[in-house]
């Protein structure tokens, strides 16, 4: 006999009625830390986040960007996870999580500025809210993650019973990369190391044109126990699942529980990356039935159900589109950076291979000097 099912976490329904399913229960006292102010910064962020996502998709396709990876669809999940998180705690990204790193204090135009190959890495994390750098390598980050989560763990920097110094990681992948060896290596260790983490997999149901079902032949988040970690299945189109279930996870990982897997129901509602066609793999009702779900819609009918004014909204609308412009703007005035850098971190020390190799490439570019075109 097939095992049970249990019903996927949901607290608002697609009309945007706080409606909570009977899985729900377990995580409703979380949302008692919510008040107003937290629900109009949660639509803030998604609908900010998604206009960025327009006008950056629009430079990569007047050649201002070598690629970009669009979050269009999967803005709840990530905002709702993103402060569920506190100030101490660690994040590792994939390469589409732009809100959540907006969201702990970086600057969306550094995301931009590494799509458009003017720095080998992006950001520094301890500047930016312990926002680690994008991985474009896939799966990889959960690794890096897990480590840092032992790292922790052989500091003593959690479980200690503070929850305002307690530490604890939370890694973003995708339905795609939890195939990947690098993902269920991450899982084993931190199994046996109970570490202080939360594995978030937004399952946007395609790895590039490869279907999540193709995949896997039972839900995700099932994988979880055959390592011995809990796992948790929501709605990811829920903001307020997003938010309760993370919270909960991260809360039981900072006080020694050890991990968790959260397996959140959203879909890319874009193509994969700017590089990609999805009109090859995907059926257009499939798009639909998805864009009649946005994330943004649902949170929006249920801040007019709470009686939240037209006049925020609109306001909410026109920073998006301040916050577009602006991002346009200084992306134009990037400058390429000096080619310099390529050798200067290779090394701590000079190098006398590198500092031969500098030499070379200079000697190349000025032979092309007073050439006409």
């Amino acid at each position: 006999m097939a095992a049970q099912e249990t019903p996927t976490v949901q607290f608002l329904s697609p009309e945007g009625v706080l409606e909570p399913n009977d899985s729900a229960a377990e995580f409703a006292s979380y949302l008692d830390r919510l008040g107003e102010d937290d629900y109009r910064r949660f639509y803030r962020d998604m609908v900010v986040v998604r206009r960025f996502d327009i006008e950056a998709a629009n430079l990569q396709r007047q050649g201002q960007l070598a690629l970009w990876v669009p979050s269009h669809g999967q803005e709840a999940a990530q905002v709702g996870s993103a402060y569920a998180t506190r100030a101490q705690d660690h994040i590792f990204p994939s390469y589409r999580e732009h809100v959540v790193g907006m969201i702990r204090g970086l600057d969306l135009v550094d995301i931009l500025r590494m799509l458009r190959g003017g720095t080998l890495g992006g950001w520094d994390p301890e500047q930016n809210g312990n926002f680690h750098l994008y991985t474009l390598v896939l799966g990889a980050q959960t690794l890096h993650a897990t480590g840092y989560a032992m790292g922790i763990q052989f500091d003593g920097t959690t479980a200690t019973g503070d929850p305002e110094t307690d530490e604890a990681v939370i890694v973003y992948y995708g339905d795609g990369a939890s195939s990947q060896g690098d993902a269920n290596e991450a899982l084993v260790f931190a199994a046996s190391y109970q570490t202080p983490q939360v594995f978030f997999l937004q399952n946007n149901h395609w790895a590039i044109s490869v279907p999540v079902e193709r995949q896997s032949r039972t839900p995700l988040y099932r994988r979880a126990s055959g390592f011995g970690i809990p796992g948790t299945q929501i709605d990811g189109n829920d903001v307020l699942a997003s938010f309760a279930v993370t919270a909960k996870s991260m809360d039981d990982a900072r006080s020694g529980k050890g991990p968790a897997l959260i397996e959140a129901l959203t879909y890319r509602i874009g193509a994969h990356t700017t590089a990609d066609d999805p009109t090859k793999y995907r059926t257009n009702a499939e798009l639909e039935s998805w864009v009649a779900r946005d994330p943004i819609v649902r949170f929006r009918l249920y801040l007019q159900g709470l009686g939240v004014e037209q006049q925020f909204l609109d306001a909410v609308d026109e920073e998006a589109a301040d916050v577009a412009a602006d991002a346009r703007r200084r992306t134009l005035e990037l400058r390429a950076p000096d080619r310099s850098v390529i050798f200067d971190n290779v090394y701590a020390e000079p190098h006398p291979r590198i500092q031969e190799q500098k030499a070379w490439l200079d000697e190349f570019e000025a032979s092309f000097e007073g050439d006409e075109a």
